[in-house]
């Protein structure tokens, strides 16, 4: 599987854009950014209040292969996107629907590859889990018979790029630098010899 990733991740999702992809609140998401921050910074051992023990690994599996550690940072489970997700899903404002969607998609997983391998998501090897992945990643692909795997994992990949890029690490991945000065030199010369114009050019024309 081509590694389904960090620069296709919906990069350019604004506060608003996530919550209402999510169909979360947007003080929800805050609650879940803020306490993931806050988290990252002490590194206390986690337990879900979500996730059961189970559904916590296959997540955590899941995650990493969305958006895999690699040369430019680090993986989503480095910038603890399931701990995000959990802090989300267990948030006192958690839509039913929502964690209804998320419990049956993992146990969609995982009866998946029971199916095909015999054995759960987790249990499976990478090449398995590849498969399966393979098959549900690319909606216009997939068949109709994985429409329930398609419709979990596309959310559920949107939901990983949303924890990843409100993180730290997220931030760094796309290099934000926040509300500072930018100075910029103009078009550059390649740029103007392809337009077939010039600073020079356009100076005269302003002064006639």
């Amino acid at each position: 599987m081509t590694d389904i990733g960090r620069r296709d991740a919906l990069k350019a999702f604004s506060l608003v854009g996530i919550a209402s992809a999510l169909d979360v609140t947007v003080p929800q998401l805050e609650r879940a950014t803020h306490a993931v921050a806050a988290l990252a910074q002490q590194q206390p051992a986690f337990t879900p209040k979500f996730f059961s023990r189970h559904e916590w690994q296959t997540v955590r599996a899941l995650v990493d292969y969305v958006i895999p550690r690699d040369a430019r940072s680090g993986s989503a489970t480095d910038a603890k996107v399931p701990e995000f997700m959990d802090f989300l899903l267990a948030d006192k404002e958690a839509s039913e629907n929502t964690k209804t969607s998320m419990r049956g998609g993992l146990a969609w997983m995982d009866e998946e590859s029971r199916h095909r391998f015999s054995k759960t998501f987790v249990a499976a090897t990478d090449a398995q889990r590849r498969k399966i992945l393979d098959d549900i990643a690319w909606p216009a692909k997939a068949s109709a018979g994985l429409s329930h795997g398609v419709a979990f994992f596309t959310r559920f990949r949107d939901m990983t790029a949303s924890g990843f890029f409100s993180s730290y690490m997220g931030w760094q991945d796309v290099k934000y630098m926040g509300n500072v000065f930018h100075h910029w030199d103009g078009c550059p010369p390649a740029a103007l010899d392809k337009l077939g114009v010039s600073y020079d050019l356009m100076k005269s024309k302003a002064g006639q």
